[in-house]
C-alpha cells in the first residue's frame, strides 16, 4: 500500500536496517527523509537527496537512492548541482518547450 502526498507516492525504504528493524531509529530516519520527498517538487527532491548522499561520502549516491527510490542518475545531477552552486533565479522546473507538443498542432484537418 503506498502513502500518497502532493501526488507522489510515499517510498517505503528496502534498505538492510529497515528490513531488519521496521521501527528502529534508523527506519524512522529513512521514514522521514521520505515523508519530506514527497513534499518538494522535482528539482527540491534531487538537490536535498543530493545533500543527503554528499553527507555520508563514498556510496552515498546508491545508499540514497535505495533510501529514497529516487535514480542514482537524479541523485547525482543534485550533487553536480549543489558543487556548482544553486541558482535561485529561475523558478521553471522545465526548460521551455519542453513537453509534449499540442494536439491541435499534431492533427490534420480532413
Amino acid at each position: 500500500m503506498a502513502d500518497r502526498t502532493l501526488g507522489h507516492a510515499l517510498h517505503h525504504c528496502s534498505c538492510r536496517d529497515c528490513c531488519r528493524d521496521s521501527r528502529g531509529e534508523v527506519a524512522q530516519d529513512h521514514a522521514a527523509i521520505n515523508r519530506v520527498l514527497v513534499t518538494l517538487d522535482e528539482r527540491q527532491r534531487r538537490l536535498f537527496a543530493g545533500l543527503l548522499a554528499r553527507g555520508r561520502g563514498h556510496g552515498g549516491v546508491t545508499y540514497m537512492a535505495r533510501v529514497t527510490g529516487l535514480s542514482r542518475t537524479t541523485i547525482g545531477r543534485g550533487v553536480l548541482e549543489l558543487r556548482a552552486g544553486a541558482e535561485t533565479g529561475d523558478r521553471r522546473l522545465r526548460r521551455l518547450g519542453g513537453g509534449r507538443p499540442c494536439a491541435q498542432k499534431n492533427s490534420r484537418d480532413w
